[in-house]
């Protein structure tokens, strides 16, 4: 590692002297000396700009990083900040336009874990709730590999990261679902649920309820998977979003065979019951601060039991389905005692205008003329107006 830190220039010059195979190498203008140290060291300059500059960098050969003193912890700060400038859904879109999305997913092969994990992470980013650039990293390829790291990287994190970016390349998006079933998706999620890492079967879980819940047919496939049997030992794992992220695959599926009319094998019924009458059991061991947590999970205790079995859990006989409180807003005492003066100048406003027309309304017990009658009914009609002015 060179203590003085990356040789920008001499990657500068690298660049372009190879950026076209078919032209000699030319010389580094001042412009470009300038343009590009600005880039990567200057920290007003705009997004672009530093966009730009890294896509330079992710299309340079591995060793010549290196030869101009470029280490991985470079290349993951610079990753880094990629993902910041592409957390703005107009920046990620702008990525493929400046030629940056091909040469981040070729960062999925990368030789150095941390890299492979953190290129993952700004697909990620660039992909969450982008049709556009969902559509631009499937045509790119990009589910490959990390249908690949998810599958078959001996990194842990790698693996858990690339299914994080899996899940937000398919989600909302018909083409990325059918392309991951075909590559036989559902196995290596019923192997990620195998790992001891929570994190990774938390992944997991979550991405098989969004797909039984938004593809309620992929429910036989899941069966015949044997995912119903990993679930129910799932159910009962130490961590409680494991324990809720199976306990919601488990209601999707029972669910779906309610619709159709089916029903599982006595062995698994059994199974079932007994994972349930557990799960029943230990929350009523629960002390009151436990319970509060596991709100979600009672409640999808119960509603699994109902699936299954058409009938309320004991949970609703012990009263824990619902505790005290839970069914209402808590008390809102802070804005008694720290109340907005502009919330309390309407208040006094609209007190003051309702005193008003309290003393406007008063004769009229009185039976006054109807002239006076008709005047004062006008300026109701005006009081009114200026209490519920027109939108």
């Amino acid at each position: 590692m060179a203590k003085e830190g990356p040789n920008w220039e001499g990657l500068l010059k690298w660049s372009l002297s190879h950026a076209d195979g078919t032209r000699p190498p030319r010389n580094l203008s001042e412009e470009d000396r300038r343009w590009f140290m600005e880039a990567m060291q200057s920290q007003t300059v705009d997004v672009i700009r530093r966009m730009k500059a890294i896509t330079l960098v992710m299309q340079t050969p591995d060793q010549v990083l290196e030869s101009q003193g470029f280490t991985p912890q470079d290349l993951e700060d610079m990753l880094d900040e990629l993902q910041e400038h592409v957390e703005s859904i107009d920046m990620a879109n702008d990525l493929h336009s400046i030629g940056g999305l091909n040469p981040l997913l070729k960062y999925l092969r990368n030789s150095h874990a941390n890299i492979r994990a953190k290129a993952a992470e700004v697909v990620s980013t660039i992909v969450q709730n982008n049709p556009r650039s969902q559509q631009l990293v499937m045509e790119a390829n990009g589910l490959e590999p990390l249908l690949h790291n998810f599958t078959s990287d001996p990194d842990v994190t790698v693996r858990t990261k690339a299914l994080g970016a899996i899940s937000s390349l398919i989600r909302h998006n018909k083409p990325g679902i059918a392309a991951f079933r075909l590559a036989n998706g559902y196995s290596a999620l019923r192997d990620a649920l195998s790992f001891e890492s929570v994190r990774f079967q938390r992944k997991a879980l979550n991405l098989i309820h969004y797909l039984l819940h938004e593809n309620r047919s992929d429910c036989n496939i899941v069966t015949e998977l044997g995912f119903p049997r990993i679930l129910m030992h799932l159910a009962s794992s130490e961590d409680g979003e494991v324990r809720e992220g199976a306990l919601r695959g488990l209601l999707e599926l029972a669910r779906d065979r309610r619709e159709q009319g089916g029903s599982c094998s006595s062995e698994e019924d059994r199974k079932l019951k007994e994972l349930l009458e557990q799960r029943i059991e230990g929350i009523s061991l629960m002390s009151a601060e436990d319970l509060g947590a596991a709100r979600e999970e009672r409640q999808l205790v119960d509603s699994l039991w109902n699936a299954s079995y058409n009938e309320a859990s004991a949970l609703q006989e012990k009263g824990l389905l619902v505790l005290p409180g839970e069914d209402a807003p808590p008390p809102d005492v802070a804005s008694k005692h720290f109340e907005p003066p502009l919330r309390a100048w309407a208040a006094n406003r609209n007190a003051d205008v309702q005193a008003n027309s309290e003393k406007k309304d008063a004769p009229l017990l009185l039976g006054p003329p109807a002239g006076s009658a008709s005047r004062h009914n006008n300026s109701n009609t005006d009081g009114g107006d200026e209490r519920n002015p027109p939108t």
